[in-house]
């Protein structure tokens, strides 16, 4: 293997890591800003308020999206062993 290509894999690796937490990150940010906006107008500064809608959102994505996130991450991890398995 030569430097091209472990700089391809690398890179291929953090998009794909990116195409994959992605959503859940998004997910837990919107929800989490959403509920501290109601929270300051409200003034109800419970701290549970905040992580159990945030949780059951990001489960509902992943339970929406995993089966995405897992052929991502197996088609990545298929073409970085085929790669690798490539003899110079």
């Amino acid at each position: 293997m030569d430097i091209d290509t472990a700089v391809y894999l690398g890179q291929q690796g953090l998009i794909t890591a990116l195409y994959v937490a992605g959503p859940l990150l998004v997910t837990a940010l919107v929800v989490g800003s959403l509920i501290s906006i109601i929270q300051t107008v409200t003034q109800v500064q419970e701290m549970t308020l905040v992580f159990v809608p945030k949780i059951l959102a990001v489960f509902l994505v992943l339970a929406l999206a995993g089966g995405w996130m897992l052929q991502m991450s197996v088609s990545y991890a298929v073409a970085t062993w085929e790669t690798i398995g490539d003899p110079p």
